[in-house]
């Protein structure tokens, strides 16, 4: 995992925009104060024991690539990078390939984060944020659910603001 922040230049959204990280890199604990979890974990055993203890029940495998997706990808990734919310924590756990979440940080500046395999990233209900693949175009991912799979995107708006869960993040992470 790596994390920095996000240059904002012109150009692939799938590439790293990593010009200012040198001075800039960002810790695991900078990413915790925005109620973003990181773990590396080697083996399904280790993702078992993190989905017993936060109450994980449902999981499911995605791959995103133009192989697997056919003439639906282009689209599809670039759906993945509007900037959105869930209701639900987001929880991804890389099995193979690499990918980019980026998120907002207490100043509204993108903060991007960059995952392979073993790497396993929460991200909580409410958070602004967006995917995409890197230059690869592969990335293979388990995803973990609490309850029954959902995946729905809000886009953000402002009257998403007022969304209660929008609402909980903000003052839990953002309120100062």
């Amino acid at each position: 995992m790596k994390a920095y922040f996000y240059d904002n230049l012109p150009g692939d959204q799938r590439l790293p925009h990593d010009a200012t990280s040198a001075s800039s890199p960002l810790s695991e604990s900078d990413l915790s104060s925005l109620g973003v979890l990181y773990f590396h974990i080697s083996s399904i055993a280790g993702v078992d024991a993190l989905a017993a203890e936060r109450g994980y029940k449902n999981r499911d495998e995605i791959t995103v690539s133009p192989e697997r997706m056919g003439d639906i990808y282009e689209a599809k990734v670039k759906s993945f990078f509007d900037e959105h919310l869930h209701e639900d924590e987001e929880i991804r756990y890389v099995r193979d390939g690499r990918g980019y979440f980026d998120v907002r940080d207490k100043g509204d500046r993108w903060v991007r984060i960059a995952l392979e395999k073993d790497d396993l990233i929460i991200l909580p209900a409410g958070i602004y944020h967006r995917f995409t693949t890197d230059e690869d175009n592969y990335i293979q991912a388990m995803r973990l659910f609490k309850e029954e799979p959902k995946w729905t995107p809000l886009n953000r708006s402002g009257e998403l603001d007022a969304n209660p869960f929008r609402q909980e993040y903000v003052s839990q992470f953002l309120a100062a």
